[in-house]
């Protein structure tokens, strides 16, 4: 199904994977470090109280095209946890849908059914999907967007892994998930060997190097381009659909059609300090490749 618009025939994945720099200096992406783990839960509790202050306080127009929006939960999460998220887009303008399949648990049948819900949407609307993916939910985001890249018009993912779901660290447990969820029958490797591949839509990945369940380095575009773009947020990875700076991109890309879609740029020096990959003079090179 998704070997039409990629080259398969490329990279395998497995635990034994490592990435490395250009430069050919080998690394191995370790987990995240324990602290931030241990600390998931109260950050996001923090993060949570700063949501109702900002909708407070924001000055973002409320000026939406009313083009659907689809929201994808992280693992093992529902709608629920998308409800400040959706409360906030809807207030922008925009038609927001869950994705209105219960618990995530990384079913692949549930992959198929979201693109049929996308194809819904685009024939409903008459107008293109925005994709919006927390986590595990942001891997089947970029596998809609890859299947039917007509139908999207843009692609966010929050703390998503979608570069090293194989390897033996926190993001593994996407792989064993849907290794789990194929009833019993092996995983089409195809699907797994493509998920790292970018999709042929304007895309933008949200990255934490404070998340504490999946690498940060994981979460990004191998490589950025005129319609690839990865951003860095402070924050925890279970507080990404309520913190404030992510909103802020969220509302930012939702303005951007295909024809109009650039990069995000921060506004304003406040503003440029929740976004350290933006304003950094010493980016980290994401251009990696992976080799065993």
């Amino acid at each position: 199904m998704y070997g039409e618009y990629y080259n398969l025939n490329t990279i395998l994945l497995s635990d034994t994977v490592h990435l490395v720099y250009m430069s050919e200096t080998a690394m191995r992406i370790k987990r995240p470090p324990f602290i931030w783990g241990l600390t998931e839960g109260y950050r996001a509790l923090v993060e949570l109280t700063t949501y109702f202050p900002f909708r407070l306080i924001s000055r973002i127009p409320k000026d939406g095209d009313d083009h659907p929006v689809l929201i994808l939960p992280g693992f093992l999460s529902t709608d629920k946890s998308t409800i400040p998220m959706r409360s906030f887009i809807h207030n922008l303008g925009y038609s927001v849908y869950g994705w209105g399949n219960g618990r995530n648990l990384g079913e692949l049948e549930v992959l198929e059914e979201m693109i049929k819900k996308v194809e819904y949407l685009y024939h409903q609307h008459k107008a293109k999907v925005s994709l919006i993916g927390w986590s595990l939910g942001g891997v089947f985001a970029r596998q809609i967007a890859k299947a039917r890249p007509n139908m999207v018009r843009q692609m966010i993912t929050l703390g998503s892994p979608f570069k090293g779901v194989t390897q033996a660290n926190n993001a593994k447990w996407i792989f064993d998930i849907i290794s789990e969820k194929t009833s019993g029958s092996p995983i089409d490797e195809d699907f797994l060997n493509d998920i790292p591949y970018p999709a042929p839509v304007p895309t933008t990945a949200i990255y934490s190097k404070e998340d504490g369940v999946v690498p940060w380095q994981l979460c990004m575009e191998q490589s950025e381009n005129e319609i690839h773009q990865n951003i860095q947020v402070r924050g925890s990875h279970l507080g990404l659909g309520v913190n404030p700076s992510v909103l802020i991109i969220i509302a930012d890309r939702l303005k951007l059609s295909e024809e109009n879609w650039q990069h995000f740029k921060p506004k304003g020096y406040i503003e440029e300090k929740f976004y350290p990959s933006l304003v950094s003079d010493n980016n980290i090179d994401t251009n990696l490749k992976v080799v065993k």
